[in-house]
């Protein structure tokens, strides 16, 4: 399912995948795997979703936050500065642990926005 989800995103089809997400909540948790897909335009589309999704449905956004912070631990630096902008964009408090964390990553632009997406939470949004 997630497969087809992203193949959806990359095709441009945003305004429907959010509609699948407001129809079946059970969606919400797999925001983290589309954010990790190796396509540019699927992590793109799911920031977007994201987005989307907060203005219209917030309490469920909240849901896909263990996922995106497991990726604070994936290898590549690309995924890890995706998934701490992320949950800056998402500004919740529940993001906060996880990105205290990874205030210690190895790489200087991850870290960077690690700080920005702490102060972004702190300060109600970026």
């Amino acid at each position: 399912m997630i497969k087809m989800i992203a193949d959806h995103m990359e095709n441009g089809f945003l305004e429907n995948i959010a509609d699948m997400f407001k129809y079946d909540k059970s969606y919400f948790p797999f925001i983290g795997n589309m954010l990790s897909d190796e396509r540019m335009g699927v992590r793109i589309g799911t920031v977007a979703l994201v987005e989307i999704l907060m203005t219209q449905d917030f309490d469920n956004v909240l849901l896909a936050i263990p996922g995106i912070a497991q990726l604070l631990n994936d290898p590549n630096p690309t995924i890890r500065g995706d998934a701490c902008y992320l949950l800056g964009i998402i500004g919740h408090e529940d993001g906060l642990p996880y990105l205290e964390e990874a205030l210690s990553d190895e790489n200087l632009l991850v870290r960077e926005t690690v700080e920005e997406a702490i102060i972004a939470i702190k300060e109600g949004g970026i």
